[in-house]
């Protein structure tokens, strides 16, 4: 990307004990010619020192500030890792990928679920100026062919098998009859991992702060998966304002039950403890609500992450108030839309009075906007936050780009140092994404408030036309969630021969409760309008999702269509 803020200060360190009010930001009042001055829907974080180090750099000095304090604890292996320790596994690592032939630039796959194994693959591999591929474990042999033949990775890391799948015999499948820049294929349950940490390799003389540190998958919600780059100045950085925004030191225990492949645990967990030289706490390989809760318990964590429907899977467990939280105090809910009732639990029964919302991408490095535990429920629960440090928001119009006022809907937008370096391979889809001005165009709708917070209201590309009206799935879900059967609710258009698109919507409903889809629209009339009212309502007991918790709707659409014979409508509408 030719737009980057310039590098400041390389080593001041702001002191991770901040409070989060004070990084809100100011809102521009600009003056538009012949008109009088408007408020616009463009904010900026506040300025804050960058660092100018590289992971690896980072790691050195972390390890270097507090060598004996834990680092990472995996309770599921019964393993932990001192700073120290983990930065010497790290050389180890890095010096071992040397002796495969990998240098500066060259790419290495990691396609694991959480372990001790996958920090040291990230801090390794950025100690050697490679950079790491996350690849998703849920991977079957057609997905992985895929990424295997885009990202040109020269080393992939692994497990065997575990209880959902025989890794080994799927790569098989997926490198059959082709031809691939793979040449190492490194299991971690084999002697070829202990002997690549015993390998007399060497560190690279110089890595750069600009160079692609990681590459994440679009988790494929929507259209092809493209390869994200982010650079070690893009993740640093947002690990550090990250930290400052939890008011992380060294004494925190952060539980981390998100998948580590997914920018929420490999950035949001893993760069923010970086950082601070908090402790990382990896309950299990996958997530599981009561390993979850009894790492709360032994660790005595201090904080805790989390997709919405994770919390509610902690809460519903019948021996949950066994689990003593009290070490609780902040942490993080996002990935999708919080119910304020949920989010008065989690304050309450979980004691994480600081917990906190935000909103961003893996384009974004992912963070660009964070609440402050200061915020009242209302705000924390119906916006996304504030624009974070040195990280620039505005709304833009869809029909035009240019800047909307406060209060009126847009696209939201983003630019700074939190922006990727590109899409791998695709530099179409990085012009389209980003524009000359360096805003990152996110796709997701949203208003800005007078206070700088943004609301966000749904996908630009996720509207359903109903016989002309344009409709937002978020306000509908947002107003199915007041009903006091429903537990979660996702929206989603389907093709009509008669209006284009009519609404449906999947319902899952509380424990212990039963009701009709009349019911249900029952309640919808007098309240929203009426091509707002879902056409059909599918209760169900789960939702097709990633592994890092974000609902796939395009599933929901297709089960619909195949549900109700729809095949023919839509092959119209699309033709």
């Amino acid at each position: 990307m030719p737009r980057r803020v310039p590098h400041l200060c390389a080593l001041r360190h702001i002191p991770v004990g901040l409070r989060a009010h004070t990084l809100r930001p100011v809102l521009e009042t600009p003056t538009l010619p012949g008109a009088e001055c408007l408020t616009l829907s463009r904010t900026r974080g506040p300025d804050r020192p960058l660092l100018n180090l590289t992971v690896g750099g980072l790691l050195h000095r972390t390890a270097s500030r507090f060598p004996d304090r834990d680092a990472v604890v995996s309770c599921h292996q019964g393993q932990r890792l001192t700073w120290a320790e983990l930065s010497e596994q790290a050389d180890r690592v890095a010096r071992g990928l040397w002796a495969l032939g990998i240098r500066r630039g060259d790419r290495v796959g990691l396609w694991s679920t959480n372990c001790l194994e996958w920090v040291m693959m990230h801090m390794g591999t950025a100690r050697a100026g490679a950079a790491l591929v996350n690849v998703n474990p849920a991977y079957r042999s057609h997905e992985l062919q895929y990424t295997l033949t885009r990202s040109r990775i020269k080393a992939l890391f692994l497990w065997s098998r575990d209880k959902r799948a025989d890794y080994g015999e799927i790569l098989c499948r997926a490198c059959y009859n082709l031809t691939l820049e793979l040449r190492h294929t490194v299991f971690f349950d084999s002697p070829e991992w202990l002997a690549l940490l015993e390998a007399p390799g060497q560190l690279p003389d110089c890595v750069d702060s600009q160079d692609v540190a990681n590459i994440q998958y679009t988790s494929g919600t929507t259209g092809l998966p493209k390869g994200v780059m982010l650079t070690h100045h893009n993740i640093v950085n947002n690990g550090l304002f990250l930290a400052q925004g939890f008011h992380y030191t060294e004494r925190d225990r952060v539980c981390v039950p998100v998948p580590l492949f997914h920018c929420y645990g490999c950035v949001i967990g893993t760069m923010s403890a970086l950082n601070t030289g908090a402790a990382l706490i990896f309950p299990n390989w996958t997530f599981d609500p009561r390993a979850t809760l009894q790492a709360v318990h032994a660790e005595r964590c201090t904080s805790l992450y989390g997709v919405p429907a994770m919390y509610v899977a902690e809460l519903a467990l019948p021996d949950f108030t066994e689990f003593n939280l009290t070490s609780l105090r902040t942490g993080m809910m996002s990935g999708a839309p919080c119910p304020i009732e949920l989010m008065k639990r989690v304050l309450h029964d979980m004691h994480i009075p600081e917990l906190v919302i935000a909103y961003g991408q893996t384009e974004s490095s992912p963070v660009v906007t964070m609440s402050d535990a200061d915020d009242s429920i209302e705000i924390r629960v119906n916006t996304v936050g504030r624009a974070m440090p040195q990280t620039e928001i505005r709304i833009a119009s869809t029909s035009d780009n240019t800047t909307v006022r406060v209060g009126q809907q847009g696209e939201v937008c983003a630019r700074g140092y939190v922006v990727m370096k590109g899409y791998d391979a695709e530099p179409d889809a990085t012009k389209l994404a980003i524009d000359p001005d360096g805003w990152l165009h996110t796709g997701d709708l949203g208003v800005m408030h007078p206070d700088g917070c943004i609301h966000l209201t749904g996908r630009s590309r996720d509207i359903i036309i109903r016989g002309g009206e344009n409709i937002y799935p978020r306000e509908i879900e947002e107003f199915l969630y007041t009903h006091p059967k429903v537990s979660e609710v996702q929206v989603v258009g389907i093709p009509s021969e008669r209006l284009g698109e009519i609404v449906v919507a999947w319902v899952r409903l509380a424990p212990n409760q039963t009701a009709t889809q009349e019911e249900i629209r029952t309640f919808c009339r007098d309240q929203i309008a009426y091509f707002k009212i879902p056409e059909h309502i599918r209760f169900v007991t789960e939702f097709p999702a990633t592994l890092s918790g974000k609902i796939q709707k395009y599933k929901m659409r297709e089960f619909e269509i195949e549900a109700r014979g729809l095949h023919d409508i839509a092959a119209a509408r699309t033709a």
